[in-house]
């Protein structure tokens, strides 16, 4: 007889692979708390890294911005500009760019007394007092018609400096966030009498002319050192608009201006002493 073979049941073979939810079901729960603290542990590592990766180019970019603010203001307070961001854009803004603008720096000593006193009259009268900034004017200035609105201008000299020398016309809140900040470096690194002595450089007396230098021959056919009382305050009274005041054919508003910073002029020589403006004799 043929002996009897009893079939065996085979095995299935199970995969070595295991899926995610049953490895984590595998694990110990002492195991499986150890890795999730870990994953944490990397998340907050990663987070610090990436904080402090900030903080660094944060930090990086403030100081780039204030070297650079220094290497554009610094120089200044003792070299003239060769021009300014003014006279570039009123030369591009000329129909034929062969023309000329007129520019040419003189030093306070060859300015006279009365055209330094005549625009602290016109624009400034605070300047000695302040850091940069009028805020009784400004608050006056946004109260002016009850709205909130302005009504006159409030920039100081030393804001018209930094506009003049750096930036553009304009309202915008960039353009007088960047006039805020130049400004505050101006009255930093510079002395009073250089701002004064920098805006009678660079100040637009009319078409195509920058500076009281200029201006002066221009309009009188002498130098800034030799401006009388009744010249500088007509010089200084078209500075709000050049462009439309006129010195050569002035106007009724125009004088009564005239005479008004005059009146004022005489006003601030306390503000102004010899020893802080004395023109080369």
């Amino acid at each position: 007889m043929k002996p009897r073979y009893s079939a065996r049941p085979t095995r299935k073979k199970t995969s070595a692979v295991l899926s995610p939810a049953t490895w984590w079901a595998s694990l110990p729960v002492g195991s499986r708390r150890s890795t999730k603290s870990g994953r944490a542990r990397s998340v907050a590592v990663s987070r610090r890294s990436l904080s402090r990766s900030l903080g660094r180019l944060a930090l990086g970019s403030a100081l780039g911005i204030v070297a650079l603010t220094v290497l554009l203001v610094l120089p200044l307070r003792w070299l003239p500009p060769l021009t300014t961001s003014f006279m570039l854009q009123n030369w591009l803004g000329q129909k034929s760019l062969s023309a000329d603008v007129g520019y040419d720096w003189v030093p306070r000593e060859r300015i006279s007394r009365p055209a330094a006193l005549a625009v602290l009259a016109a624009e400034d009268q605070k300047f000695f007092r302040h850091s940069g900034f009028d805020f009784d004017s400004i608050r006056k200035v946004w109260s002016g018609n009850g709205q909130g609105r302005p009504v006159r201008g409030a920039s100081t000299i030393s804001q018209q400096v930094a506009k003049n020398l750096w930036l553009w016309p304009g309202r915008s809140w960039l353009r007088k966030g960047l006039e805020a900040w130049f400004t505050l470096w101006v009255e930093r690194l510079w002395p009073k009498e250089r701002i004064l002595e920098m805006y009678l450089n660079v100040a637009q007396f009319g078409p195509q002319l920058f500076g009281v230098e200029v201006a002066a021959r221009q309009y009188f056919r002498k130098p800034a050192a030799a401006l009388n009382e009744p010249e500088a305050a007509l010089l200084a009274a078209i500075l709000p608009n050049p462009r439309q005041f006129r010195v050569s054919n002035p106007s009724r508003y125009t004088r009564r201006r005239q005479q008004w910073v005059q009146h004022h002029a005489r006003r601030l020589e306390k503000e102004l002493p010899p020893a802080r403006w004395q023109p080369a004799r």
